[in-house]
């Protein structure tokens, strides 16, 4: 939807999740190198056999309070003459909601469990983890159950704080669920910045 947006209106797209998982991972390690804590490397094992899904939910929330200053690092050194859109699944309404004068600057899309399902048979990435896992079939399992978890929690919130929740079902294609979400942000489309954004 921020790539469909971004095209449309020749604004500026800014992509959460890719940030997180390159510029803010290193921000982590050194943090923990300075502050004299051992940097660990990330183990799948761990992580996805061995965790519950609760106890990766509970690690996933707490991760994205952490990386929120970093986000609002980021939104802060980008220069452009046009809104910014920031999309992923980290920003949430929470975090989003208190920095905002307007409740409309934010939007949560969420999958429906039929959308999830399509997304299972026809993604290679989504339908199973590939990683050399002992148990894939339990990682996956793990896996499924607690992005459940991450999006109910994130539904909740929203509710919480007002804040628009648009499902996806897959019966629509991207275009049209873009102009949802072109209607939804009409207001700051043409010259405020975009400091909420789009999660999953």
């Amino acid at each position: 939807m921020a790539r469909i947006l971004a095209r449309r209106h020749g604004i500026t797209a800014y992509h959460c999740d890719f940030a997180n998982a390159h510029g803010h991972q290193d921000r982590k390690l050194a943090g923990q190198v300075r502050n004299g804590e051992q940097p660990h490397d990330f183990d799948p094992e761990q992580h996805w056999v061995r965790s519950t899904p609760e106890e990766m939910a509970a690690s996933v929330l707490t991760g994205f309070q952490r990386g929120f200053d970093w986000v609002l690092d980021d939104l802060r050194a980008l220069v452009s003459g046009r809104p910014i859109l920031a999309e992923g699944w980290a920003l949430r309404p929470e975090l989003v909601a208190p920095i905002v004068d307007d409740r409309r600057r934010m939007l949560v899309m969420v999958p429906s469990e039929e959308f999830r399902q399509h997304q299972l048979k026809n993604l290679p990435r989504a339908g199973e983890l590939k990683l050399g896992l002992s148990d894939p079939e339990l990682g996956q399992h793990n896996r499924l159950a607690r992005d459940r978890l991450v999006a109910e929690d994130v539904v909740a919130e929203a509710r919480a704080y007002g804040i628009r929740v648009l499902e996806v079902s897959g019966t629509r294609d991207a275009e049209e669920i873009a102009n949802d979400v072109e209607d939804h942000f009409a207001p700051y489309l043409a010259g405020a910045v975009l400091v909420g954004g789009i999660t999953a």
